[in-house]
């Protein structure tokens, strides 16, 4: 089978001819032409073109080509959807998307820079991103000091967890993070966004611009306040202690803070709320 589509690839252009030889059609010939020239040349040559505005095969909603192959041969692979992810992030020059797509895209940029040749290019992609599918489905759980020479040299190309939201589905990231949080809120540890972007392998600047959808309309701090006050709410109920060790407990730098925040979820102070528990249990005694 043909495909056809422009001229001087450098990241869309060269990751969906190698998932379609590695996955889709494994004889297909790979035509590079001149923009204006890909349409007739497909009718021509009895090619399908791609990458190109008006054809089937083709960027969608703010997903990209790569994106489109996927869907449309229902290739159910997570590496696959991992490498989406960053050639995504390149070719749309959202780099937030991934941190390693900026390197994808300047590692390809340079290329196309000394590269002249499309098919010479397209030859040493497939050899790319046939060692980044090896590291997206084995050792994309590795840091770079772990991984050998031959994983280091697409710059970590992997960005675990991120993928587009789906209004049925939540992402693997808002799950893991609720765990995070919650295991934060029962040891009192210290938890920045900047750590948790750390522990989920995800930019900080994306966590923070996406973390409202998938937790109650809230941004992380307002999460995190809402989530010490339902822990501290459990403590007045089920327990003797004071509401410093109350503050302390739920990680609030001292009671005057811990009586604030908690006047302004519940619209009472907690030595309020606390009284109402107890005169709620001697009625109870009666």
């Amino acid at each position: 089978m043909k495909w056809i589509t422009r001229e001087r690839p450098k990241i869309d252009r060269i990751a969906c001819p190698w998932l379609i030889r590695r996955f889709i059609d494994p004889d297909a010939e790979i035509i590079f032409a001149p923009a204006a020239e890909v349409l007739p040349q497909a009718k021509t040559l009895d090619a399908i073109p791609f990458d190109m505005p008006g054809v089937e095969y083709s960027h969608y909603d703010d997903r990209c080509t790569f994106d489109y192959f996927l869907k449309k041969h229902q290739l159910k692979d997570a590496a696959l959807e991992r490498i989406a992810v960053i050639v995504r992030g390149a070719d749309t020059d959202r780099h937030d998307f991934s941190a390693q797509s900026a390197g994808l895209e300047a590692i390809f940029s340079g290329l196309a820079y000394n590269i002249k040749n499309d098919h010479e290019l397209l030859e040493l992609g497939m050899t790319i991103y046939d060692g980044l599918y090896s590291w997206a489905r084995h050792l994309y759980h590795l840091k770079h000091t772990q991984a050998g020479p031959v994983e280091q040299m697409l710059l970590e190309v992997f960005h675990k967890y991120i993928q587009k939201k789906d209004s049925q589905q939540v992402p693997d990231w808002a799950n893991e993070l609720k765990e995070i949080i919650q295991d934060q809120m029962d040891t009192n540890f210290t938890l920045s966004l900047k750590d948790i972007s750390k522990d989920l392998d995800i930019n900080p600047t994306y966590l923070s611009r996406e973390f409202s959808k998938y937790f109650d309309n809230l941004s992380y701090g307002e999460y995190i306040r809402k989530m010490r006050i339902e822990k501290a709410i459990d403590l007045l109920k089920n327990t003797g202690y004071s509401l410093t060790e109350i503050a302390y407990l739920t990680g609030f730098s001292d009671q005057s803070h811990f009586t604030r925040v908690f006047r302004q979820q519940m619209g009472t102070t907690p030595s309020s709320y606390k009284k109402q528990l107890l005169k709620g249990k001697e009625n109870t005694k009666r």
